[in-house]
């Protein structure tokens, strides 16, 4: 079962990596690139902290998002235990944020549905995902 955990840890890894790469840089598709941009206007929007005042730019947060997801999701995949705890941790908080945006955007249930996969995918890593520590001999 260990087994199973760790690939997809780094399937899952491989995958935020991925998406923020298309989010920081249109070296894999520039047409992917362009739609997200277009998509962050929208999104900042409603950016859940606009109610205390803070409404991002929508080219600084695709950025922001795209770097959290390229450096969580290569601790994730690749990082010690620690940094893949956290990382996990940070993703989960982006997914929660993504899954908020769509929402609130009032798009088709079936637009949250990847988020809602990679959240549960992310969730059953921090349950079930890790090795338990060890205990001491004398309890």
């Amino acid at each position: 079962m260990a087994a199973a955990f760790s690939a997809l840890r780094v399937l899952l890894g491989i995958f935020f990596f991925l998406t923020g790469v298309l989010k920081v840089s249109d070296w894999f598709s520039a047409d992917l690139h362009r739609h997200m941009a277009l998509e962050f206007v929208r999104f900042a929007k409603v950016f859940p902290l606009k109610d205390l005042g803070f409404v991002p730019e929508p080219g600084r947060y695709l950025v922001a998002v795209g770097w959290v997801e390229v450096t969580a999701g290569l601790l994730l995949a690749f990082g010690p235990q620690l940094l893949q705890e956290i990382s996990n941790f940070i993703l989960s908080v982006v997914m929660i944020g993504a899954i908020y945006t769509l929402l609130a955007l009032q798009e088709p249930l079936a637009m949250c549905a990847p988020a809602t996969v990679c959240l549960g995918l992310l969730l059953l890593l921090n349950i079930r995902g890790y090795p338990a520590a060890p205990r001491p001999k004398f309890e």
